[in-house]
């Protein structure tokens, strides 16, 4: 019986794993590596981490993307230049290659308690038990669409995390619908590829990311507008800084900052990429849609009250994503219904752990408790120390003895 299953083989999964397997706890993890940025990332994208911010993260931290770049001969800075998401997607493969060798490329189908643990059954059919399970499941499971277009038939409304190759809609009159990251990517991309595009908003303008800054700052630009894993700012510097301080912040200010703070605002180089290229039809709200001929029509109510139409042969609803554990299909009834939620996620201790005893979440699922961070690649390397050292038996056995806790925690570290 393994100690721990890891369900996901994205950044948060393989980090976990690589910390893991430097304690030498017996786990197995289970996914394809990358999946979610391989199959549901627009292919031309570009994150919105600095260079810097997009690691994975093993204990030894040598394989670093700063590292893999220069090994593969591609540019980077560690800030100032957009990481395209082939080469992050690329890199991540190359992380789960060295640092997670054991990857199992296969999916937990069913996930359930059972005595001493839990019982996973994998889409292979092998059954096991294992006595505590890490959720690390990719963002797709989370993908949102307005209650107006989840009914209507996936060839002509589809979520943005549905579309890796755009280029299959050359040629076509197409509707983008969102104002944050992945509409602004999916509407410049759709440009590109020679579509014609229509962009809807409720906002009333797009609030796109400064670009770098140029030249060195002084001490007191740095001091007013510190530099963080999430970008500039201080409370940006505190997300990253104090994660286990905003989990112990009131229910209420933690949802209120994760929604608020940090939105979808695409990067500055998109905003070359769709200026007189895409149609912007900002300010207007989504009332109803229907299916019209081989397409779709949208009635829409724009902020002065005055009503338009707009049609189109497919819409992409970059419409975000929701952390609802009830739409992880794969967990049994029993356990989803014993999962204590705030926000429709799992409400978790300050090591990750659910109301479930054993079952914990990482990565998006767990934004609502300890900020922010958690919804970017660099939220990672906390999640994968504290969980690791959390889950090492032996440290805890070492650290429980006063006159070995300094030796626990210099181990700890080194590892």
């Amino acid at each position: 019986m393994p100690d721990v299953a890891i369900i996901g083989a994205g950044p948060y999964g393989l980090s976990i794993a690589s910390h893991l397997r430097a304690r030498r706890i017996e786990h197995r993890i289970f996914g394809e590596p990358m999946h979610t940025w391989r199959h549901h990332m627009p292919q031309g994208m570009f994150l919105k981490s600095d260079g810097f911010a997009s690691n994975l993260y093993d204990p030894s931290g040598r394989f670093t993307l700063k590292q893999y770049c220069a090994d593969q001969g591609l540019h980077f800075k560690d800030a100032g230049l957009p990481v395209k998401r082939e080469v992050f997607a690329d890199y991540g493969v190359h992380f789960q290659k060295n640092c997670v060798p054991h990857l199992e490329r296969v999916n937990v189908t069913d996930l359930s308690e059972a005595k001493g643990g839990f019982r996973l059954e994998l889409a292979n059919g092998e059954t096991f038990i294992a006595r505590r399970v890490i959720l690390a499941v990719g963002i797709s499971h989370f993908a949102h669409l307005p209650p107006a277009l989840a009914a209507l038939s996936p060839a002509v409304v589809s979520h943005s995390s549905r579309n890796a190759d755009l280029g299959v809609f050359a040629g076509r009159d197409m509707l983008v619908m969102g104002a944050g990251a992945s509409a602004l990517d999916c509407a410049a991309l759709l440009a590109a590829a020679g579509a014609s595009v229509k962009l809807i908003a409720r906002a009333s303008r797009i609030l796109f990311h400064d670009g770098p800054d140029e030249g060195e700052k002084s001490l007191l630009d740095r001091l007013r507008v510190p530099s963080s894993g999430l970008g500039p700012g201080w409370r940006s510097r505190l997300c990253t800084d104090a994660p286990l301080l905003f989990h112990a912040m009131p229910e209420a200010f933690r949802l209120l900052v994760v929604r608020k703070h940090l939105g979808p605002a695409p990067g500055y180089w998109t905003r070359k990429m769709v200026e007189g290229k895409v149609d912007f039809h900002l300010g207007q709200k989504l009332d109803s849609a229907r299916e019209a001929g081989r397409g779709i029509e949208l009635s829409l109510t724009r902020n002065d009250g005055t009503r338009t139409v707009l049609t189109g042969e497919h819409l992409i609803a970059a419409t975000g994503y929701i952390p609802d554990v009830q739409r992880l299909g794969f967990l049994s009834q029993d356990l989803r219904a014993r999962l204590r939620t705030a926000g429709d996620a799992p409400i978790l201790s300050r090591r990750f752990e659910s109301s479930v005893p054993g079952m914990y979440f990482v990565g998006l699922a767990a934004a609502n408790s300890f900020g922010p961070m958690l919804r970017f690649a660099f939220g990672a390397g906390f999640a994968a120390r504290s969980l690791s050292r959390h889950l090492d038996r032996r440290w805890k056995f070492v650290a429980a003895t006063p006159k070995r806790l300094n030796h626990a925690f210099s181990t700890a570290d080194a590892a």
